[in-house]
């Protein structure tokens, strides 16, 4: 059995991070079905907005999240190779927390379910590609990622963490 039981719905791979670890100047590890070291988050101090960097194992820089200022309602943006890729925005109204992911190719994610405790889903045009859960663990402050088959992996984590950072402002 694996690190999430016998879930596999999305036929992808699965991910254990710790539940609001992540803070300027910290660093931490994301680890894999297999308890491996999966990604790295670096949290990068002495910068007057938040910014986070996700790398592979071995140091391999794969996506830049910062906060942007100035804006009207919480976002933060996604970066690769010093381009915007996706912003990410919290909803301004309604009673359910939401959240928008823009890509800068065209196209949009949307969240379904209760971002704060953990339990939502990331959908592109209807379509389940990540699910977030809580539920899968009984250690407290944990939670995991399970991406859908043929999606990008650190690109789903960086969505998360800035869902993860968004919710905890």
């Amino acid at each position: 059995m694996g690190l999430l039981g016998n879930r596999d719905e999305l036929g992808g791979a699965r991910y254990r991070m710790r539940e609001r670890v992540f803070s300027i100047g910290d660093d931490f590890w994301i680890g894999s079905d297999s308890d491996e070291h999966a990604f790295k988050v670096d949290g990068k101090a002495l910068r007057l907005r938040k910014t986070l960097v996700v790398e592979s194992p071995h140091g391999d820089e794969l996506a830049t999240i910062r906060e942007r200022k100035l804006s009207v309602r919480d976002t933060m943006t996604i970066e690769r190779d010093g381009d915007t890729i996706a912003t990410v925005k919290k909803a301004l109204f309604g009673l359910r927390e939401r959240y928008t992911v823009d890509l800068e190719g065209g196209g949009e994610l949307h969240t379904k379910g209760n971002a704060f405790d953990h339990e939502y889903q990331i959908e592109r045009d209807g379509r389940r590609v990540a699910e977030i859960s809580q539920r899968w663990f009984r250690i407290r402050d944990t939670y995991g990622i399970e991406v859908a088959a043929g999606e990008n992996d650190a690109f789903l984590i960086a969505v998360t963490i800035c869902i993860d950072q968004l919710a905890d402002d």
